[in-house]
């Protein structure tokens, strides 16, 4: 029997490619001061030459946010470079410190867990941190601290400074141009043609017009709006109260509470700054002082239109619009209580053909619950459907 001769050979392991790395930066500044716009160009230029030249990565480029604020994750160039990490495309993200990638520590920790999620490492170069290590997020727990607190002092800083500005009697008004009025120079001056619409919307409210139909007054006359919207209740409310159109300048009615908080109205939390005979009036203070009287006289009136039982329970069935207690032919003989479709009235024929019912006609409901209102009409007579709303 023959021994079969046993041979063998190496069979070489087959080499590893060696992975590299997809690597990006992430660069922001928060103001546009000179200073730091150089500071911005300089970190674009530093991340771009350090990474297009080193063969051990893929260079994913810059991605950058310019003159916003690091208190939220609302950036638009922080937000496509998540998105890029989302996609698979980032292994790494470089930044030059953790107040350049995020000032708040909720809003950093939400991002740098979801990219530890997602394989994806952040190095701060600064504070020499890598969150893939294991007292990575520790450390950024409490630097982040540090820099939410110092963010809240520069706001603060910066309330204070706005805050003298008012106490010294300067004017603080971003606005180049609002309705009626344009800055010159720094001083408003009042836009002749634009000033004529102010005093035919004071007229007209005095006169005992609404702000629905003035606002579709001047819609249907072509007037425009400084947005190029239509007019509306608001906008017209806005002009009537307003108190630059009698000449004087009303500084601090907002005011923000605190970082992470928008703007509130100032309703005596904080102190107001008015500066009287402070530009041009377009309409006298007498007429001024009738309009807010005749605002706050109406205001009365509509709460007091609040008490009766019906108001808010009545329902359109063609809109689903409440139906809104009016007054018919006011004062005369024939005066008529009726309960009419808010659509129909505020917006016209064209968005609803509404639904009147007479106060008188209202049967005995229950006004605990709502109730839609059908209206039928049989040989010319009215009549009406309740159905409760559930």
């Amino acid at each position: 029997m023959i021994k079969s001769i046993m041979t063998f050979r190496i069979i070489p392991a087959k080499s590893k490619e060696q992975t590299r790395l997809r690597v990006c930066a992430y660069v922001r500044v928060s103001t546009q001061m000179a200073a730091q716009g150089e500071s911005f160009d300089q970190q674009i230029t530093h991340y771009t030459n350090r990474f297009e030249a080193d063969p051990a990565v893929d260079f994913m480029g810059v991605f950058s946010d310019y003159g916003l604020t690091g208190t939220t994750v609302k950036r638009p160039g922080f937000q496509a470079m998540m998105d890029q990490a989302r996609a698979g495309k980032i292994d790494v993200i470089y930044t030059k410190a953790i107040s350049r990638f995020a000032r708040n520590t909720q809003a950093m920790l939400e991002s740098i867990r979801e990219l530890r999620t997602l394989n994806v490492a952040v190095r701060f170069e600064k504070e020499q941190i890598d969150t893939r290590t294991g007292d990575g997020e520790l450390m950024l727990t409490v630097l982040s601290s540090f820099a939410q607190e110092e963010s809240e002092n520069i706001s603060q800083n910066v309330r204070w400074s706005i805050q003298r500005k008012f106490q010294k009697g300067l004017v603080v008004l971003n606005t180049e141009r609002f309705f009626g009025y344009e800055k010159v120079e720094g001083i408003l001056k009042p836009i002749p043609e634009e000033a004529e619409v102010i005093k035919s919307i004071y007229d007209a409210y005095l006169e005992g017009q609404g702000t629905h139909r003035i606002a579709k007054n001047l819609n249907e006359a072509g007037v425009p709006t400084i947005s190029g919207k239509p007019w509306r209740e608001s906008s017209i409310l806005y002009l009537l109260e307003n108190e630059k159109y009698k000449g004087d300048l009303l500084q601090q009615k907002t005011y923000t509470p605190g970082v992470r908080k928008g703007k509130r109205k100032n309703q005596g939390e904080v102190e107001a700054y008015l500066m009287e005979d402070h530009h041009e009036p377009i309409v006298s203070k007498d007429m001024w002082q009738a309009v807010q009287e005749e605002r706050l006289r109406r205001k009365r009136n509509h709460q007091m239109n609040k008490r009766y039982p019906a108001s808010g329970k009545l329902h359109c069935s063609k809109c689903g619009g409440t139906l809104r207690r009016r007054i018919w032919n006011k004062g005369k003989p024939y005066e008529t209580i009726v309960w009419q479709c808010s659509t129909y009235i505020q917006q016209g024929k064209s968005a609803c053909e509404g639904t009147t019912v007479k106060d008188e006609a209202l049967p005995n409901l229950d006004f605990n619950h709502q109730w839609i209102v059908e209206e039928a009409n049989t040989n010319g007579e009215n009549h009406y459907r309740y159905t409760r709303k559930e």
